[in-house]
């Protein structure tokens, strides 16, 4: 598939004036300036995170109310009932804040509401359950925001509520003790992108404060935080770098036994590094909520006993495994779908059904039709007597909007510009196809219909060394806002050593000027004609470490080739 290639530009004033206090490359001093690092100073607290850089919990609007309701709570020895999603935010939430509680008083549990049987948020299920069991206070962990009619179910029942969610604010807020939302409009605190277990961590970070107790009673859970940031997919900036890097220091040195068990399992060498969580510890987490039964995960994370906890990993594992599996067959028969399509080449959407699809994998699935065929796409199945889907966009976008044209064919909808859910009638489906189509079609540019690859600077081979590459690790953890970066190199040439391995990638020896640099391109066999054209090509690729017999040499992962402009 082609793409389309946009470099960044860095002020170049800002990159000379960077240049001149750190003494690094100008091409450093890009990727710092792109970052919205300009001085000495913001390069030293991004370089050198410490954890006095986090913001105080007392700047969040309520905190105060949700820690003074918290204390009457175990003064009274009320029954408090942590109430969390099914997801990674949520189950890492539930966990981190369940824990800290425990230690506090006895009368903790914790809820996670069943994917299908409640959905997404507080469910009048859950509500009851608090009820009939007796508890006098809910706490919300990433969700509760935009249910404000069932926490007003749960205020007449007589259970107060305090909320610690991310998501963003609806105009009508509910009625709760305390909600702590950073994104609230008269919130001030100075972080607005914390994640569901960040809250929670600027809150139990409060508690320890007014009880006194030593920072290690929070900073354990950093771990936990981690593994939420990194599954969340939040800006990796600002408060949740700092997070983000002990966090990490955290998994390396001294993980929970739930997280030690589940990288076991996945065969996880250290150091780990944010992506090791987002590709292996992630799907292995939602696998729970969406296969089976969520509290799996909470049950992992808090388990004190390493046996335990392993067995609780296999768990995942298999659910991980059906999940996987499901995610293949589907994806293989929607491809099909779409490939039978005889005017599939002209559509600017893709939408498509079959009842018997898993509802927990159709999101998944959407994503993956898109590697193949870059379209707003929408996977739909058979959820009881109604069609329920997940819909996915392309760079660019506004997936929501399209969806709202095509409203009186849905029974209900929800999401944001990037992704979506819906549901309709059985009767529904051929009309909303259309409707979606033409929504779509009138709406998206071909610009947007061609994948784009996001550059950050232009590195010629020569510029490549050990010593570059150790600033760029520096630079982690990568992540929203701070991706590992992308490089192209102009006019390079193949050695004449490049060939195709395992019929599927290829081993590349290229050389401008005076270097020679070594590569590996995954899964990229059709670009071998432009290497061996005989002619200069442009290519695109990051960074990595090769260590080959104990010798470590830096080497290029190739993302993407073209043959140079004329």
């Amino acid at each position: 598939m082609e793409k389309r290639w946009n470099i960044l530009k860095a002020d170049p004033a800002n990159v000379a004036v960077l240049q001149e206090q750190l003494k690094i490359s100008p091409i450093l001093c890009e990727l710092l300036v792109q970052r919205g690092i300009v001085d000495f100073e913001a390069a030293k607290k991004f370089f050198r995170p410490h954890i006095e850089h986090l913001h105080s919990p007392w700047l969040m609007k309520d905190m105060k109310k949700a820690v003074e309701r918290i204390q009457i709570a175990f003064d009274k020895e009320e029954k408090i009932l942590v109430y969390g999603d099914y997801d990674v935010d949520g189950t890492t939430s539930v966990a981190t804040l369940y824990q800290f509680l425990k230690e506090l008083s006895p009368n903790i549990d914790y809820y996670i509401p069943h994917r299908y049987k409640e959905g997404y948020g507080i469910s009048k299920i859950g509500i009851d359950f608090a009820k009939e069991n007796g508890f006098d206070l809910i706490i919300s962990v990433d969700c509760g925001i935009k249910s404000t009619e069932l926490i007003a179910y749960a205020k007449d029942l007589g259970m107060d509520f305090i909320i610690c969610d991310h998501h963003l604010p609806d105009p009508i807020i509910p009625p709760a003790i305390a909600i702590l939302n950073p994104k609230q409009i008269d919130c001030t605190y100075p972080f607005k992108e914390l994640c569901g277990c960040g809250v929670v961590f600027k809150l139990i970070t409060a508690l320890a404060e007014t009880y006194q107790l030593p920072s290690e009673s929070y900073l354990q859970y950093l771990d936990l935080v981690m593994t939420a940031i990194a599954a969340d997919i939040v800006p990796v900036v600002d408060e949740n770098r700092t997070l983000s890097f002990f966090g990490l220091q955290k998994i390396n040195d001294n993980p929970c036994n739930g997280l030690k068990a589940i990288l076991e399992q996945s065969k996880q060498n250290l150091p780990i590094k944010m992506s090791s969580l987002v590709f292996t510890v992630s799907p292995r987490i939602n696998a729970a909520g969406r296969m089976d039964d969520a509290k799996k995960a909470v049950q992992l994370f808090i388990e004190k006993d390493l046996t335990n906890a392993r067995a609780i990993a296999s768990l995942l594992q298999q659910d991980n495994l059906d999940r996987r599996e499901a995610d293949s067959t589907i994806t293989e028969e929607a491809l099909a779908q779409i490939e039978n399509d005889p005017n599939h080449q002209q559509k600017k959407s893709s939408v498509v059904f079959q009842a018997h699809w898993h509802k927990g994998v159709v999101g998944i699935v959407a994503s993956r039709l898109i590697e193949k065929h870059y379209k707003p796409t929408i996977v739909l199945t058979q959820s009881g007597d109604v069609i329920a889907g997940s819909a996915r966009s392309v760079l660019g976008f506004n997936l929501y909007e399209a969806l709202h044209a095509c409203r009186e064919h849905l029974l209900g909808y929800g999401g944001h510009f990037a992704a979506a859910g819906m549901t309709l009638a059985l009767d529904q489906l051929e009309a909303f196809k259309d409707a979606f189509e033409k929504s779509v079609a009138e709406r998206i540019t071909e610009e947007q219909l061609t994948p784009e690859i996001t550059i950050n600077s232009i590195l010629p081979l020569d510029n490549i060394s050990m010593n570059f590459y150790q600033i760029i690790s520096q630079m982690e953890p990568f992540g929203p806002e701070n991706m590992r970066p992308i490089f192209i190199a102009h006019k390079v040439q193949d050695t004449g050593y490049s060939k195709i391995v395992k019929d599927q990638h290829i081993s590349c020896s290229f050389k401008q000027g005076k270097n020679t640099v070594r590569g590996i391109g995954y899964n990229m066999p059709q670009h071998m004609d432009v290497i061996q054209s005989g002619k200069p090509f442009d290519i695109v690729f990051q960074l990595q470490l090769n260590d080959w017999q104990g010798t470590q040499s830096v080497q290029l992962q190739i993302i993407d080739i073209k043959p140079c402009e004329a």
